[in-house]
């Protein structure tokens, strides 16, 4: 990595997430090899999540996560100072899966566990399923549902989390249902950077608007996450268009992240993701430290 590029990653995930097996040890050293000076580990935990075909859960052992984080993050603080290295900071942070159904429960989360220093709020179900299982979009009879009724509840859902859920920092990927909707009723197509210029944006733009005002509103902020341009798609979330919309509306907290579950994207292209936020015009991304922001230049 070059000295000019963002070297904190604010979203990835360990063996502590039900979709990940990363040892936390193994990607810190990975990431100290890419160049980075620090991670802020985003583990998933989505309560009341819908059931999946592979039986999955993403409770977390809130705990167990917290205080195995603590040391780890000591031990990091003391080898700089022992050892007269550049220090490489440890962040304690999770992925919180909310729906309109758990708003009310998880709004105290960080109070409840301290030791939290940031906090990714995300939409990863709509119509009680979860948009990367294809058989979210089915009736059981095989045939889609509409894709734009889906579209829309999500987003429905998502600006009554954003009205009613105030314990996060920065919302994630909120165009994550475009990584795995289908296109068209003859199978799953990825939604282009183009196609969603054109089709989607337009269409559900009013209530996106809504989404980022009480975003901003409330004084959180949006993630860059690259999760997106490894998975097969040609835009990161969110989508310019999007991008562009929250600036001129006069947001300004930003995080970078690559949603890694494995070791080889940690980092993933963060030289991009520095060229999109400032060409949108944006000049500065966070970091957080026990819940508050500080910011960087671009």
């Amino acid at each position: 990595m070059s000295d000019n590029l963002i070297k904190y990653d604010y979203h990835l995930h360990t063996c502590f997430s039900a979709d990940c097996d990363s040892p936390i040890e193994d990607i810190i050293k990975s990431a100290k090899t890419k160049g980075l000076n620090s991670l802020c580990f985003t583990d998933h935990n989505d309560l009341d999540f819908p059931e999946t075909p592979d039986n999955i859960k993403f409770d977390l052992d809130i705990e167990k996560y917290i205080d195995t984080l603590s040391k780890i993050k000591e031990r990091e603080a003391s080898n700089s100072i022992i050892n007269g290295q550049d220090n490489f900071e440890i962040k304690i942070g999770l992925e919180q899966g909310v729906m309109p159904s758990t708003c009310n429960t998880l709004n105290t989360y960080s109070k409840e566990h301290p030791g939290l220093d940031f906090i990714i709020c995300s939409s990863h179900v709509v119509d009680n399923g979860d948009p990367y299982y294809p058989e979210s979009w089915q009736y059981p009879d095989g045939s889609y549902k509409d894709e734009n009724t889906l579209y829309r509840k999500y987003y429905e859902d998502m600006l009554y989390n954003v009205s009613h859920f105030t314990d996060y920092n920065v919302y994630g990927h909120i165009d994550y249902i475009f990584r795995y909707g289908p296109d068209n009723k003859k199978g799953f197509q990825k939604v282009t950077e183009e196609i969603f210029r054109q089709k989607y944006f337009p269409r559900f733009s009013d209530i996106i608007r809504e989404i980022l005002k009480n975003i901003i509103d409330n004084n959180k902020g949006l993630e860059i996450n690259t999760g997106s341009l490894y998975r097969g798609m040609d835009f990161a979330h969110p989508h310019i268009e999007i991008l562009k919309l929250y600036k001129e509306l006069g947001g300004q907290i930003l995080t970078i992240g690559s949603d890694a579950h494995d070791l080889e994207h940690i980092g993933y292209k963060f030289d991009y993701a520095r060229e999109l936020a400032k060409s949108v015009g944006l000049r500065y991304y966070c970091t957080f430290n026990n819940m508050e922001a500080e910011y960087h230049p671009l």
